[in-house]
């Protein structure tokens, strides 16, 4: 019987821990407090969620970056995901861009010069010389400029060395040296002609120095110096030339009146008297025929006759 009773006890308190275990725990419960940890596809999906918030957030910002200012001398070629979007190049102004999708080129419309370094360069009569120039040139058409060739102010460069040295070896020196002009339009048009196929337009092309052999320098020397002293010499022929012509009609005017042979007489003593002071002029009468005649008693008086 105490047995019995013994584990009636253990029982009933066994019971008591239970039902005071029970009622703790349903005292403890906050059901604001359960979180549900959930599986792997709550994860992402609370990930994409996070991302996309994100980006929305970031609009704004992109915006700013999408916006583009050019000047009034700049053209903006742009590509759509690797295609070109309009051919009529964007700009001046502001222009709109989409954000990761949009890519563009920037170009400057200015006249811009390349200076051509010295070509050493063989003229048709072979002389040697050194021929430097520079070319002027605008871009005409931005969407062929980028579409057409990589770097159009490199391949102008080297298309007018070539072309230089092509026109300089098919013209003489003296030519080259007279004749610059025409040596310049010759060089403007053929480079024109390659050139407006890349959107380029040549403005000028001005050879701005030729250098010469030092030999060529003196045999150019020496051949200036005669043809100046030839110059000289046929405008003195000319001058005297046209000096006796006009004596010899001075004194086919002063012939037919007397009067003005006497005058310049008289002038001629007064242009003697006021170089030489000390000088005593007897002037003779301009009416006595020939001086023979006054010479031959003189000589008689004299004794100078030979006979």
């Amino acid at each position: 019987m105490a047995e019995q009773k013994e584990s009636r006890q253990a029982n009933l308190s066994l019971s008591n821990l239970s039902k005071a275990a029970s009622s703790r725990t349903s005292m403890d419960y906050d059901p604001l407090c359960d979180k549900d940890e959930g599986g792997n596809c709550s994860t992402f999906l609370r990930y994409i969620v996070l991302s996309i918030s994100m980006l929305f957030s970031l609009i704004p910002l992109t915006w700013l970056f999408c916006i583009k200012i050019f000047d009034q001398y700049e053209r903006a070629v742009v590509f759509r995901l690797g295609k070109l979007q309009n051919e009529t190049p964007f700009g001046p102004g502001i222009c709109y861009m989409m954000p990761f999708v949009d890519t563009f080129r920037r170009v400057d419309m200015r006249i811009k010069s390349i200076p051509i370094s010295g070509q050493d360069v063989m003229t048709h009569d072979s002389v040697t010389i050194n021929v430097q120039a520079v070319v002027f040139f605008h871009v005409k058409n931005a969407t062929k400029a980028v579409l057409v060739i990589q770097n159009y102010v490199s391949a102008t460069r080297y298309l007018a060395a070539t072309t230089l040295r092509a026109v300089v070896g098919k013209s003489e020196l003296d030519e080259l040296l007279t004749k610059r002009e025409s040596i310049n339009n010759k060089l403007k048009n053929i480079l024109l002609e390659t050139a407006s196929d890349w959107g380029i337009a040549i403005d000028a092309v001005e050879i701005k120095d030729v250098k010469l052999p030092p030999n060529m320098q003196r045999v150019m020397a020496s051949q200036a110096e005669a043809e100046r002293d030839r110059r000289a010499k046929v405008i003195s022929a000319n001058g005297e030339l046209q000096a006796a012509e006009n004596l010899y009609d001075a004194a086919d005017k002063m012939s037919q009146n007397p009067a003005t042979i006497q005058l310049r007489y008289l002038q001629t003593l007064t242009a003697i008297s006021a170089e030489h002071p000390t000088t005593i002029v007897f002037p003779l009468p301009m009416k006595m025929g020939s001086l023979a005649g006054f010479m031959k008693p003189l000589r008689n008086f004299l004794g100078l006759n030979q006979s």
